[in-house]
């Protein structure tokens, strides 16, 4: 592993870098900011209730599709039902369906189709009925 600043070591791996103190790396940093910043949007918008977040319950690969070309499960503004498929994290080649908790609207996608999420990782922003 290289040496960070200050002697942490780091590891780097699809774009994500997670130090071995713990600490986030840049991308987690940059995603976390985006989940803050669409949440402060819909707020702005006029959205009265505190929003739901769905985030990610392991690190894999999210995917908006069941497949390839697929429609994705849902869009900003759909309306979900607790028990509804959201999206798909790959880990280790197995899919993984992450489900919605709450019924309410989607305010907001906060990861990009295809692309690494860590676990925690906000994905989802969801106004509750």
């Amino acid at each position: 592993m290289p040496a960070a600043p200050g002697g942490s070591a780091t590891r780097e791996s699809a774009g994500t870098v997670a130090r071995a103190d713990g600490t986030p790396g840049a991308e987690a940093l940059a995603a976390a900011g985006a989940g803050r910043k669409a949440q402060a949007q819909a707020q702005a918008r006029g959205t009265a209730k505190p929003l739901t977040e769905v985030t990610a319950p392991m690190v894999g690969t999210f995917y908006r599709a069941p497949s390839p070309g697929a429609e994705p499960f849902v869009s900003v503004d759909d309306h979900v039902e607790v028990g509804q498929t959201l999206c798909i994290i790959e880990a280790m080649k197995l899919m993984n369906e992450i489900q919605s908790e709450v019924s309410g609207r989607i305010a907001a996608i906060t990861a990009e189709d295809g692309q690494p999420v860590e676990y925690g990782q906000t994905l989802f922003l969801i106004e509750p009925d």
